[in-house]
């Protein structure tokens, strides 16, 4: 049974239930520091969850807090402040876009949604900005609702053996201790839906999960009314076989589709994150045609109505399911929404198979708004998807770019933000407010070098404290052998300058590109009076074997003691350890082959916090590479042109020429002042550019606007017969 109330509180702190199963305080550290001082340890014994928290935390400190003066009126104080935000009626949205405010509402879906640890839904980057996303909405009072997957087994829990192979353990969320509350019908029973006119019959319940004020419905097919086979449907994300993957997306997008209906949630239009639940565009077809439009009125109603989003610079990354596999499932939808061969031709693409369903070609050829996530990746996706239009050239392709970026209030660390705040707020005391304006983050020069130096000193020791931390508790838990313990981190000096490697393990991302040459690496980490040290952080994909063994090899190589403990691997990365290595390491690496990385964001997080990147230009990094807030390298131009040992070269030599030189320049303070001045150039160039408040502006001002404009004129002109 999961406890979706938290009732044992004293009168006067009643509030902190309401607080714990919304993840407003995520973003907010004074409402984090409420649930800390009840009890620190338990605190993180809780790794930092309020509702898990409240769940275990001593009644007689509850009591305790309940009759402490200074607790109290802290308590209240940010109870006020969350009542204002979530009352608040006005807000940058209602401010520009009066006319919208009543009655726009865009469905948001996205298969992972990267929000917070006690929610383990996500896998990568494509999660962590659908959750800034969402935050950013409920931030600027952007009229969202999302759809996602309530993951039972969440995505995987790594574990490396004393061999180094990646084994993912199975973990099932702690429903009870998770932010997340059960939908209900009117009748107080718990609702289950159907997903319509698919067969066999797939049923599904429904959690909501609160982020500020934008809703997150979460569908689950774990029910005892499916059969056995589809109860798993929504237990593990992006499974690696084919037929399931395609009935995730079918669950994700009609079912999702059908959800909102069933709540009344009437949305103006549809955001999709990704193509995984292109679908969504199919069943509001379908919903169309059953209020009485023709299938053309239907199509020209969704389609104007549509926004996409593509991720995937790669042909091999989009889904594509065979047509008699479509049949199985889709025999009964078909006859819905005007027959079999109209549907499957809007997923051909003519680069496939001819029996094949494309889910991006589809997607495409249902919206009328698309979009990359990066100036580079929409260039890549105008071409990739050419064959699609009857065009003259790639760039005449309808397909957009609006670039990544991370949601300030989360990302950047809340004792940088306030020595920020120290300068900044003498001439703009509400600045968060206005943080995608650059000129806030000039005031950045302003900052005196030794107190940013010891901030990020501080954090870089709260990190190294992190991972040991976390190797005792594998100890103490049986789960980690002396070998992996020393791998894992516990040599590590908090004295020397630290690149961090935190990412999927794809072979396209070049984990282990650093140790091309062994030898040179060798003498560069072991170097005396500049030593440098490297962690890697990052999991495979199941199925990823390739992966698999690219980490191995580097988990190895933290075990030799040739590398005089300067190698970690840091095990099981996700959102919580995420957060302490952008803000904690000096260096952030990055080396994918271009033009792979469609746009990545954990680089953007690092540079807001004053870590430096070096990075192959590629992605976000060829729009935030100035030549003055970090380094630029690399040779590759595509996996058939792939040049390991010059990227290779090229990132040794700017090591050791340009990086451990200028970090280990400290003047007589302990300062390295030029180390420093790039550091807040890095924070001054990236924090506005590429942060989602900016990014967000741009949804609705390039396309989500334009939708809602689409579905009032629709309303007006096309009414249904």
């Amino acid at each position: 049974m999961v406890n979706e109330t938290i009732t044992d509180l004293p009168e006067n702190l009643k509030g902190l239930a309401d607080l714990a199963f919304n993840l407003w305080p995520s973003w907010h550290p004074e409402a984090q520091c409420i649930f800390k001082r009840l009890n620190k340890i338990g605190w993180k014994e809780a790794t930092h969850n309020p509702v898990k928290m409240l769940h275990t935390v001593p009644k007689v400190a509850l009591i305790n807090a309940s009759e402490n003066t200074s607790y109290v009126n802290h308590y209240n104080a940010v109870m006020a402040r969350y009542t204002r935000y979530m009352q608040r009626r006005t807000s940058w949205f209602s401010e520009h876009y009066p006319d919208y405010c009543k009655t726009a509402l865009i469905a948001y879906f996205s298969a992972e949604y990267g929000l917070q640890h006690s929610l383990p839904f996500y896998a990568g980057g494509l999660g962590f900005l659908a959750g800034d996303h969402l935050k950013e909405c409920s931030d600027m009072g952007v009229p969202v609702v999302a759809i996602g997957f309530m993951y039972s087994d969440g995505y995987l829990r790594q574990i490396i053996n004393s061999d180094g192979w990646q084994e993912g353990v199975e973990e099932k969320i702690q429903r009870g201790n998770a932010p997340i509350k059960r939908i209900y019908a009117k009748n107080e029973k718990i609702i289950l839906l159907k997903v319509p006119y698919i067969k066999p019959d797939i049923y599904f319940t429904l959690w909501k999960v609160e982020i500020g004020r934008v809703d997150l419905y979460l569908l689950d097919t774990d029910v005892e009314e499916n059969a056995p086979e589809y109860r798993n449907i929504t237990s593990r994300l992006y499974s690696s076989e084919n037929e399931m993957r395609l009935l995730q997306e079918i669950v994700l997008g009609i079912g999702g589709g059908h959800a909102l209906k069933e709540l009344g949630i009437s949305c103006s239009a549809i955001h999709l994150n990704e193509g995984h639940a292109a679908f969504a565009a199919l069943e509001r077809i379908r919903q169309y045609m059953e209020a009485g439009f023709s299938r053309e009125e239907a199509r020209d109603q969704v389609n104007r109505t549509l926004l996409f989003t593509t991720h995937t610079p790669v042909p091999a990354g989009h889904d594509k399911f065979p047509t008699w596999m479509m049949d199985k499932f889709f025999g009964e939808y078909y006859s819905q929404i005007g027959g079999r061969d109209a549907f499957l031709n809007l997923g051909r693409h003519i680069e496939d198979p001819p029996d094949y369903f494309n889910m991006t070609a589809f997607a495409l050829k249902a919206s009328t708004y698309a979009n990359g996530v990066s100036k580079k990746h929409g260039e890549i996706a105008r071409d990739m998807w050419k064959s699609l239009w009857d065009l003259g050239n790639a760039q005449q392709v309808p397909i957009g770019s609006i670039t990544n970026g991370v949601h300030i209030p989360t990302w950047l660390n809340p004792k940088l933000e306030t020595l920020i705040n120290t300068i900044v707020s003498r001439s703009c005391p509400d600045w968060l407010q206005h943080h995608d304006e650059e000129y806030i983050w000039d005031l950045i020069a302003m900052l005196p070098d030794e107190e940013l130096w010891e901030v990020h000193q501080m954090l870089k020791m709260k990190l190294i404290d992190r991972i040991r931390e976390a190797k005792r508790r594998s100890w103490v838990q049986h789960e980690a052998d002396a070998g992996s313990v020393l791998s894992g981190g516990l040599l590590l000096d908090p004295n020397v300058l630290t690149i961090g490697f935190a990412r999927r393990f794809s072979t396209y991302k070049r984990a282990d590109l650093i140790f091309h040459d062994m030898e040179r690496i060798k003498r560069i980490v072991t170097m005396p009076y500049k030593p440098v040290q490297i962690i890697f952080a990052g999991k495979a994909h199941p199925a990823d074997h390739e992966g698999k063994r690219i980490l191995q090899r580097i988990f190895k190589i933290a075990q030799s003691p040739e590398f005089a403990g300067r190698v970690a691997f840091v095990e099981d990365y996700g959102e919580q350890i995420s957060k302490y290595l952008v803000q904690g390491v000096d260096i952030w690496l990055n080396n994918p082959v271009p033009p792979l990385e469609a746009s990545g964001t954990s680089g953007m997080k690092a540079g807001i916090n004053g870590v430096l990147n070096l990075s192959i230009e590629d992605g976000w990094w060829i729009e935030g590479y100035n030549g003055k807030n970090g380094w630029s390298f690399g040779k590759s131009t595509s996996l058939e042109n792939r040049d390991d040992a010059t990227d290779a070269n090229e990132l040794y030599s700017i090591l050791e020429e340009k990086v451990i030189p200028l970090y280990y320049a400290q003047a007589l303070d302990g300062v390295p002042h030029e180390w420093v001045a790039m550091m807040k150039e890095s924070i001054r160039s990236i924090a506005a550019p590429f942060s989602a408040r900016r990014m967000v502006k741009e949804y609705v001002e390039r396309y989500y606007i334009p939708t809602l404009t689409a579905a009032c004129e629709s309303k007006v002109n096309v009414e249904p017969k």
